[in-house]
């Protein structure tokens, strides 16, 4: 497990927490997979999670996504919007369970 987390240090977190962030993420993919079809959670993954971007601030972690993530994804998987909206959901909320396990931050009530 890492040091003690430091928000200061979060803000360059690929030179600081980069094998933590590497660990949610795939904890968070690991346990999606589980959940739904894989080849929607590997769309997901490789064409909208690929560019999202974890951020803490005012004691929350929170991921970003890059702009229009359903229109990312469309043509590569067959999926619903409804089904893709709910998987994209719970997987961001995944992540972020994931970052403050990983990191070991007490998540705000």
């Amino acid at each position: 497990m890492a040091d003690e987390f430091d928000p200061e240090k979060f803000e360059d977190k690929y030179a600081h927490y980069f094998n933590e962030l590497q660990r949610a993420y795939k904890n968070a993919f690991n346990q999606m997979n589980d959940r739904y079809d894989s080849e929607l959670i590997h769309g997901i993954d490789q064409t909208v999670l690929n560019e999202s971007e974890p951020f803490y601030e005012d004691g929350e972690f929170r991921v970003e996504l890059p702009e229009n993530p359903r229109e990312r994804i469309r043509g590569a998987v067959p999926v619903d919007d409804e089904l893709f909206k709910e998987a994209l959901n719970e997987y961001v909320d995944r992540i972020e369970s994931e970052l403050y396990r990983t990191l070991g931050v007490d998540r705000p009530e």
